[in-house]
């Protein structure tokens, strides 16, 4: 059920594109100050001292990634309608279907997109990828050292991220991805199903990775869903199963599917030490076609257990996984010089090196693929 509560605007406390943050003070006897996050798309710009209706629900349970209040409505400051513009007035793809804030877009594959044309001719609509490298990952917090292990073998590679609807839906509530965007590490970003916001839309995930190619031209398309993942301790019930689809999805229209491994030093959920249960079963029980998993070269005991458990991994894997394995050296210093902050399940790269160095080790083995080496 949703919690609502009314507050005040105090302060912003920081923006980037599409979202906003303020500190805003509750109404009542308490008057407590909380975070509330305003997506700009949505309720427009709150300003000091106006009045908004929030959605307190996350917040009030204490959860992690989406734990902050968000702005329902600045009832006495309505945005205006948007400008018109001939390039989406006439979406007609809506995405938060039938919820009070569901929104109107014009996806790339839809018949009044001006991409149409190059979706549904030549290899895009036989449903070819020619070969792309397609990197897929559990957590959002791959995305940036998936960047920068990729980066350290081809700066000049087009990138093009998709985040499918696991976990956040719109993608301005990923700071990582608007630093990475401004920094250039990413060429363009595509939200695919019910995900929004990001510079193309796509219905699905298969013809989101086929604009990837033949629209946007990329080099390498990462997979990973947005903030917020969701795990319950069981085998089958969190959303990064979706990264077994994913692989699914890159065989079946003919690109080279890359596994970035969910691994941790630092965990200390023994389903998660090492290779995550999240992985093995993504990558082993629900990925049903030829794809890389990417390891390095161990060092250490704790490398020699990785390996062991990939090894274990694929050797009873339900599809035809391989196992790819790429050196470390120069990967800290790459991961290092991230232009966004390193971080996952609240732990950075120093304190949980191995769940960014092997995500690092996925990108640069996409990038060996550009060049005939990845095997």
């Amino acid at each position: 059920m949703m919690q609502w509560r009314e507050g005040t605007v105090q302060e912003v406390r920081g923006r980037w594109p599409g979202a906003v943050e303020y500190a805003v003070r509750l109404a009542g006897d308490d008057g407590d100050l909380v975070r509330a996050l305003a997506y700009t798309a949505l309720v427009g710009e709150p300003q000091v001292g106006d009045r908004v209706l929030l959605n307190a629900s996350a917040l009030l349970r204490g959860l992690g990634t989406g734990g902050l209040a968000f702005v329902v409505a600045a009832p006495d400051r309505l945005p205006a309608d948007p400008p018109a513009d001939p390039t989406t007035a006439s979406g007609h793809i809506v995405k938060a279907r039938y919820t009070p804030q569901q929104q109107m877009f014009m996806a790339v594959d839809e018949q009044d997109s001006p991409h149409h044309a190059a979706l549904t001719s030549g290899a895009a609509d036989a449903g070819d990828l020619q070969g792309l490298p397609v990197v897929v990952a559990d957590l959002h917090s791959a995305l940036p050292a998936v960047l920068a292990g990729l980066r350290a073998e081809r700066p000049d590679a087009r990138v093009v991220y998709l985040m499918p609807d696991g976990g956040a839906l719109p993608i301005a509530f990923s700071r990582a991805v608007a630093g990475l965007r401004e920094a250039g590490w990413l060429h363009s970003t595509v939200t695919v199903g019910q995900a929004y916001g990001g510079e193309h839309e796509a219905v699905t995930l298969h013809s989101g990775l086929l604009a990837a190619k033949h629209v946007l031209a990329a080099d390498v398309a990462v997979v990973i869903q947005g903030p917020g993942n969701v795990g319950t301790g069981t085998s089958w019930g969190y959303t990064g199963v979706a990264a077994g689809e994913a692989l699914n999805a890159a065989s079946t229209l003919r690109g080279r599917g890359v596994g970035a491994l969910r691994v941790s030093d630092a965990d200390a959920r023994e389903r998660h030490r090492g290779i995550s249960h999240h992985s093995r079963t993504a990558y082993g029980r629900i990925a049903l076609v030829p794809a890389d998993l990417v390891v390095t070269h161990p060092t250490g005991e704790f490398g020699e257990l990785v390996l062991r458990q990939a090894c274990e991994l694929v050797a009873e894997a339900s599809g035809p996984v391989r196992l790819a394995q790429v050196e470390e050296d120069g990967l800290d210093e790459a991961l290092r010089g991230s232009p966004v902050r390193l971080s996952t399940m609240g732990r950075g790269l120093d304190e949980d090196h191995a769940a960014f160095l092997y995500s690092a080790a996925a990108g640069r083995y996409a990038a060996r693929l550009l060049d005939g080496a990845g095997g």
